[in-house]
Formats: structure tokens, sequence, C-alpha cells
């Protein structure tokens, strides 16, 4: 074999070998896309699930009560962040002697007819995401005794597009200024920290996080 056809075959298996790597690189990163889409749907089931036992374990009169409130919140907070007619509502069924609760969003056309689905088959994670954010703050808020704690979120509104994270942002102002309860949120989105009244950026040097508050000005 001369220099010319080992020079050939290095080649060859170098174009090989990069080939493979670029094909792990790419497995890796789905799996990584896999596994966080597992946590959020595990999160949001988390949300649902706390949500139907409140519901449920609930009196007749209460539960109707907190239902109402439940569906006028997440309906304006749909409404408000889409612009669109849609509406969430709550259902109950006897099941082995007991109510269950199932969870829908409604979309009215047009003509007058609607659509309905569940959460889970409406029109992806934006609207799932919209909903566990409301659910979380209707739940905050309706507690039983009353929680006088910040709402917390890490990153909401992940799955809602650039088209509506704006009202994303404009809702959460708006149910801070209405409730007056403190909203601390962690989020990579420029959008969202652009409505807060202080900014921190969080970053790591040698294994230890460091907060600088900042100015988008």
């Amino acid at each position: 074999m001369n220099i010319k056809e080992i020079k050939s075959k290095h080649l060859k298996y170098r174009d090989y070998l990069m080939h493979k790597k670029a094909l792990k690189n790419k497995l890796e990163e789905d799996i990584k896309k896999t596994n966080e889409n597992i946590l959020k749907l595990k999160n949001d089931e988390e949300v649902f699930t706390k949500a139907k036992i409140l519901l449920e374990e609930s009196s007749m009169y209460a539960r109707e009560q907190i239902k109402y409130q439940f569906e006028v919140m997440v309906t304006n907070a749909l409404q408000f962040i889409t612009g669109e007619n849609i509406e969430f509502k709550i259902e109950f069924e006897q099941k082995r002697g007991r109510p269950e609760a199932s969870f829908y969003v409604v979309t009215k056309l047009e003509d007058g007819s609607f659509i309905k689905n569940s959460p889970e088959d409406s029109r992806g994670g934006g609207i799932i995401d919209i909903i566990c954010l409301t659910l979380k703050y209707c739940m905050l808020q309706t507690h039983n005794p009353q929680i006088e704690a910040p709402f917390i979120l890490d990153e909401p509104a992940k799955h809602v597009s650039e088209e509506y994270i704006n009202n994303v942002g404009r809702f959460l102002k708006e149910i801070n200024n209405t409730f007056n309860r403190q909203i601390i949120m962690v989020t990579h989105n420029t959008h969202l920290s652009e409505i807060s009244d202080k900014r921190y950026l969080v970053t790591m040097e040698n294994g230890i996080s460091k907060a600088k508050e900042y100015s988008i000005e």
C-alpha cells in the first residue's frame, strides 16, 4: 500500500468518524430534549392532578365556587394571551361513587359551532403552559388558610410561541397588580424579564452562582 492509498483511507476513516460523532451528538441532544419534555409533562400532570384533587375533595358548594373561579381565571388568561374566543371548562362525572374532574379547552368558531378538546390535544404545549401557569396561581389564591407568599415561577410559558409571549408578560404584570402578590421568576426569555421591576443576571464562576442586578435600559 503506497502513501496515496494510506492518505485516501485515512480521509475516509476521518470522514466516517466525523459522521458518527455528529450522529452521536444529535442523538444525545434528542435524548436531552426528550428527557426535558418528559420532566415537563410530569410537572404538568402534577399541576392538573393537584387541581383535580382540590376540586374533587371539596364539598359540593365549595366545589362549584372553586370550579367557577378556576374557569373564569383560566379563560381570561387564555383569551388575554391568545386573543381568541377560547374557554376553559371543568366537567364532573361520578365514578366509583365519587366526583372526578376533567379539564377541557373549548374553541368557539365563527359559525357558532365549537371544538372541545382536552388541554393535551389543544394546539400544543403553549396552551398547556398557560393553563398550568394560571391553575397554579388559582390554587395559591384560593388556598385556605390564605398563603401570604410570593408566586415563584421557573421558566414559565416555555413553550408559548413568540407571537404570544409578550401577552404572557402583560398577564403576569396584571395579576401582580390586581392581587398585590409578588412574583419571583427564573427565565431565559428577554420578553418576560423586561416586565419585572427588578432583574438579576445569574452567572456561575468556578462552581459558584453569582447574582448581579442589571437594567435593560
